[in-house]
C-alpha cells in the first residue's frame, strides 16, 4: 500500500475537516469561521462574503512586511465562490498578498497542499453553509 498523505512538518495547522457548523484543524474543534495559518488557527468574526474586508482580514495584514509574511490567502467563499470586491483584492495586493477565491472544501484542500509545499499561505474560511 503507498500512503498518499502529504508530509507536513510538525507543528503546522493542517485543516482535517470542515462542515457547515465550523471546521477541524490539527485536531482542534473551532466553531464558524476561522482563519488558518501555517502556524495558528484563529476564530473569525466573519459570517458572510459581505463580512470580508480589510479590516476583517487585520490577522493576516499584521504579518505584512514580517517573515510570518503571507503570500498567498485563499478565501473559502461557503458552497460556492464568489468574486472578490475589487477594492479587497487591490487593497491586498498593494500589500504583497494574492487573494484567491474558491469554495470552502476547494480552499481547505488548496491549504494543505500549499502548506506542503512550504508556501507562505493562510486560508480565511467560511463554513459551507
Amino acid at each position: 500500500m503507498v500512503d498518499i498523505t502529504p508530509a507536513v512538518p510538525s507543528g503546522r495547522q493542517v485543516i482535517e475537516a470542515y462542515g457547515p457548523r465550523g471546521f477541524r484543524v490539527s485536531g482542534v474543534a473551532y466553531a464558524g469561521a476561522v482563519i488558518v495559518f501555517p502556524e495558528a488557527t484563529l476564530s473569525w468574526q466573519a459570517a458572510a462574503m459581505a463580512d470580508v474586508t480589510m479590516d476583517s482580514l487585520a490577522p493576516v495584514l499584521q504579518r505584512a512586511g514580517s517573515e510570518d509574511a503571507i503570500e498567498i490567502l485563499l478565501l473559502g467563499c461557503g458552497r460556492r465562490m464568489m468574486p472578490v470586491p475589487p477594492p479587497l483584492r487591490v487593497g491586498l495586493r498593494q500589500m504583497g498578498i494574492g487573494i484567491d477565491a474558491m469554495d470552502t472544501g476547494a480552499a481547505c484542500r488548496t491549504y494543505d497542499v500549499l502548506l506542503t509545499e512550504g508556501r507562505r499561505v493562510a486560508a480565511a474560511l467560511l463554513p459551507p453553509v
